[in-house]
């Protein structure tokens, strides 16, 4: 009823060509996201004016990617308490990221930016407060 095919087929099959396009490991996916969150905390940092702790994430940055990161150069107009919560989180980010990558230098920079930024916000006086 049907022929039989006879040609060769012009489609492939994902398994065919392993090296058609290039993979990254694991590691090197872990390193990017690290460094990119590293570098949204830089921004966030550099915004709040902690120049001491900007060189630092600076340095990690500069250690994963192999070059130093672009500085933050212009401002997002967010009241302190809004910059303070958003670096936090970023570490938070960072934090997770460098504790599964076993990255103990930037595990413990985050975790003493975490800290920092916790500080800041529950030593802030609150709005509306007597």
């Amino acid at each position: 009823m049907y022929e039989p095919i006879r040609t060769k087929s012009v489609h492939r099959m994902a398994d065919d060509a392993p090296d058609a396009y290039p993979h990254r490991s694991r590691e090197e996916e872990l390193d990017i996201q690290l460094a990119g969150h590293l570098a949204a905390l830089l921004a966030v940092t550099d915004e709040l004016g902690d120049a001491a702790a900007g060189d630092l994430i600076a340095a990690q940055v500069a250690r994963l990617r192999g070059a130093p990161p672009a500085r933050h150069a212009g401002l997002s107009g967010s009241s302190t308490p809004a910059l303070h919560r958003r670096a936090h989180a970023l570490a938070g980010r960072a934090l997770v990221v460098a504790a599964s990558r076993a990255d103990t230098a930037a595990a413990i920079l985050a975790a003493e930016r975490m800290d920092a930024h916790t500080a800041a916000l529950t030593s802030s006086p609150l709005v509306g407060a007597p």
